[in-house]
């Protein structure tokens, strides 16, 4: 192990041409990642900053925030649940929005979120009619404390009062303020999908033991005409979600599998080099396993190598990006998962060269090196 790591150490360049090509693939991969947590974070923040357990849709909705509709008689037996400790409805409309600065047809996407529990971020008291928190990736649109969008043909004026983070829903910015301002906002731009006094468009649930049952419970309760769903269970329902998810992994697990064939190449070529040298080294009582460990041990630092490269890289990209702009997301998580793909890659990849070690004849192979 020792002339392994001296033999890197001296004859760097020996490895240059396999540490190139792994931190090629090491941010592949982390981009990957990091563009697959942005898309989701885009797109379920308003699902994962609510404080609740579960989130009840109308049966007919199909779990579709959107189509669902609460009246207030299901929202009465939603509350008489045991275990539902606090329930409060929530609503979306989906419009553009005219910023001051814009051009009149330069209209920026949001989403009006209406909310009673408040999520993470937001105070517990919803704000005042027409006032509303926004997520903090419309600041890179020109939108500040203060500033007032119009939302939708008929220019609802909306008052920015604060900023929330990590709240996008699929993949547009938020507004947040009472139901009041939605149902009034919705009302004036959508006719057509006008609710009732009481109506919302779904409950979220929050409960101080949930317990396994209680989304059956509630369904029970309401004779069916809920679908009561957990927070993932609600994400997952999420239209293009689970699809972006599933391409994003094959790709990665494609490129973990390009990893073990670089890795697997190129110290199958060493090997190849070093069949004299190995000759010697168990001719003077070197065994196979000490040989292989010493393969093993320079393809793991030039694989961490890579991988210290790809993390800083992204990192760096993480910082620069303005939010809101492209959906790249470096997190902690992404990255180990990662460094540990490309590590498990290069014991695999290793592991071909194990059989050619162990077949080398001392004396076969000192002779042919001569």
């Amino acid at each position: 192990m020792r002339l392994a790591i001296r033999e890197l150490w001296r004859r760097p360049g020996r490895f240059v041409v396999a540490t190139v090509i792994l931190t090629l693939i090491a941010l592949l991969l982390m981009f990957l990642g990091g563009l697959l947590d942005g898309l989701v974070a885009g797109s379920t923040g308003a699902l994962r900053a609510q404080r609740g357990q579960l989130i009840v849709f109308s049966t007919t909705a199909r779990n579709s925030l959107v189509r669902s509709r609460i009246t207030p008689e299901t929202r009465t037996q939603v509350d008489g649940v045991a275990g539902a400790v606090n329930v409060g409805g929530i609503g979306s409309v989906q419009l553009g929005s005219r910023v001051p600065g814009h051009g009149p047809r330069d209209l920026v996407p949001v989403v009006l979120m209406g909310y009673e529990l408040a999520p993470r971020g937001l105070p517990a008291t919803p704000p005042p009619a027409g006032e509303a928190f926004a997520d903090s990736s419309l600041e890179s649109q020109g939108v500040h404390r203060g500033t007032t969008v119009a939302l939708g043909p008929a220019r609802t004026p909306i008052t920015i009062i604060g900023f929330v983070d990590d709240t996008r829903y699929l993949g547009q910015a938020t507004l947040w303020g009472s139901l009041a301002t939605w149902r009034a906002t919705q009302s004036a731009n959508r006719p057509g999908e006008r609710v009732g006094p009481g109506v919302v468009q779904a409950l979220v649930v929050r409960s101080a033991a949930p317990h396994a049952a209680t989304p059956a419970a509630i369904d029970a309760a309401t004779s069916g005409a809920t679908t009561t769903l957990t927070i993932g269970q609600s994400i997952d329902a999420l239209p293009g979600v689970s699809q972006q998810q599933t391409v994003f992994d094959q790709i990665i697990g494609v490129t973990v599998v390009i990893a073990i064939v670089v890795v697997a190449l190129f110290f199958a070529l060493i090997t190849i080099e070093r069949t004299a040298l190995y000759g010697v080294l168990k001719a003077l009582g070197a065994s196979s396993s000490a040989l292989f460990w010493g393969v093993l041990v320079q393809a793991l630092i030039v694989t961490l190598i890579a991988s210290a490269i790809g993390v800083v890289a992204s990192l760096i990209v993480a910082a620069v990006i303005p939010p809101g702009t492209i959906p790249f997301v470096a997190t902690p998580l992404r990255l180990i998962s990662s460094i540990a793909f490309l590590v498990i890659a290069a014991v695999i990849g290793c592991a071909f060269s194990l059989r050619r070690v162990l077949r080398i004849d001392p004396a076969s192979a000192i002779g042919g090196g001569q």
